[in-house]
């Protein structure tokens, strides 16, 4: 007689893992998750890696070319602007500032939207109308000329910038919780909770929401890079940080008149938020990618 060899089939992969197998597959959310990494490292560690203060000046090197440049020196690796400040020392402390503003207001936003989101969806009635119709008059302006006018009535500031983005990404977040929560209130294990008893709250925040978190997840992976491109935006317009602090959309406002004379003053921050913007847009993508059901095979 022969004997029948069973071979054990392979346990499935666990939540964290299937996600990860999901999202390496999408080479461009690879690329932009270590180009965060690699920005995170550098806002962390600025004051070690930064060859220079960001405020010092060094008059005696004014618009001084990077150092591939025939009149370059190592001691200014991406060369001065016009009043003799290191761009690398300056684009380092950036990188840190744009990475807290992104932090502000994506939490800011997320938090107060999600509120908003789910108590409009799971209450109804005239909650529901009057919270999506205040969203639909936020929406009705352009997001930019918003935060412009609350910048300007309580003042230029980073800190007024960031309260002003955070309540202008807001309406994105509440129209996406409530989107979810009425999704998710036919569902039998919300009916079942409700007739065992679960309170308002316990079925919005313990049951219903847990499961609307994959869509908010890849909404503030975005609103990163919405929030670093409208800071810079605030910045370029004088209403965002102030000289001399580092931010990168205020590097290029105030060097704009040697933009041809001193390619580099304005190249290295365009670029730096330029690829700061794409690296969340990719992750964004990688992570709309592994969360979402309906992209999966």
């Amino acid at each position: 007689m022969t004997e029948l060899t069973t071979t054990a089939m392979p346990a499935p992969p666990g939540p964290l893992k299937a996600f990860w197998q999901d999202f390496s597959r999408n080479r461009g959310a690879l690329i932009g998750l270590c180009y965060i990494l690699l920005m995170l490292f550098i806002a962390i560690a600025a004051n070690l890696i930064s060859p220079h203060d960001p405020a010092a000046q060094f008059r005696e090197h004014l618009l001084q070319p990077p150092v591939w440049h025939a009149d370059g020196s190592w001691r200014f690796i991406l060369g001065t602007d016009d009043v003799g400040r290191d761009i690398l020392s300056r684009l380092i402390y950036g990188a840190r500032l744009s990475l807290l503003v992104g932090f502000l207001v994506v939490s800011v936003s997320l938090v107060l939207g999600i509120f908003f989101g789910v108590l409009a969806g799971y209450t109804g009635g005239v909650v529901d109308i009057t919270i999506m119709r205040l969203v639909d008059i936020m929406l009705a302006l352009p997001s930019l000329l918003l935060a412009l006018v609350l910048v300007a009535i309580f003042g230029p500031s980073i800190v007024n910038a960031s309260l002003a983005l955070s309540f202008v990404a807001l309406p994105h977040y509440v129209r996406l919780s409530r989107a979810a929560v009425l999704r998710e209130m036919t569902r039998d294990y919300v009916i079942a909770s409700r007739v065992v008893g679960a309170g308002a709250w316990r079925q919005m925040f313990i049951n219903i929401l847990p499961n609307c978190v994959a869509p908010l997840i890849v909404q503030a992976s975005l609103g990163f890079s919405n929030a670093i491109l409208d800071m810079a935006a605030l910045g370029f317009l004088g209403m965002g940080a102030q000289p001399p602090t580092p931010e990168w959309g205020t590097m290029l406002a105030n060097v704009l008149q040697f933009a041809q004379s001193a390619w580099w003053v304005v190249t290295f921050p365009g670029l730096a938020i330029l690829l700061a913007v794409l690296a969340f847009n990719l992750m964004g993508d990688g992570l709309r990618d592994a969360l979402d059901p309906r992209l999966k095979v």
